[in-house]
């Protein structure tokens, strides 16, 4: 069983930057693949960034490429997500998911094993 529980969302400005960060608990983090995914107003979860076990392998969606980074530190069991040049397209709900599948490509939002509850971001523009 693995616990996440995400922070850092809040209220930004267009052009301005967040770092989201995902605790997990529970066993074997480092051999999870990670994943966020965000919901926006009224729309399907879809997915943002992935990054494999050792973080070797990372993945990103074509809208966040160049902006965003995915990075882990498995001596402290986190995940983050740094975003930069936010926009006002980027306001979600960005959750992190865990995975024992290995990151080959993007993820899909049916195959997560654990997730945690969310934190918003709002980009006003």
């Amino acid at each position: 069983q693995v616990q996440l529980v995400e922070s850092g969302g809040g209220l930004v400005q267009a052009g301005g930057s967040l770092r989201l960060s995902c605790a997990a608990a529970g066993r074997a983090f480092s051999s999870y693949t990670m994943t966020w995914f965000r919901q926006p107003p009224g729309k399907e979860r879809e997915f943002v960034a992935t990054v494999g076990w050792r973080a070797g392998g990372t993945y990103y969606t074509d809208s966040v490429k160049g902006r965003f980074t995915i990075s882990r530190d498995n001596a402290k069991n986190t995940v983050y997500l740094q975003m930069n040049s936010l926009r006002p397209e980027d306001t979600a709900v960005y959750y992190c998911a865990a995975d024992s599948a290995p990151a080959v490509g993007p993820k899909t939002r049916y195959g997560m094993d654990y997730w945690g509850k969310g934190t918003l971001v709002t980009v006003s523009s």
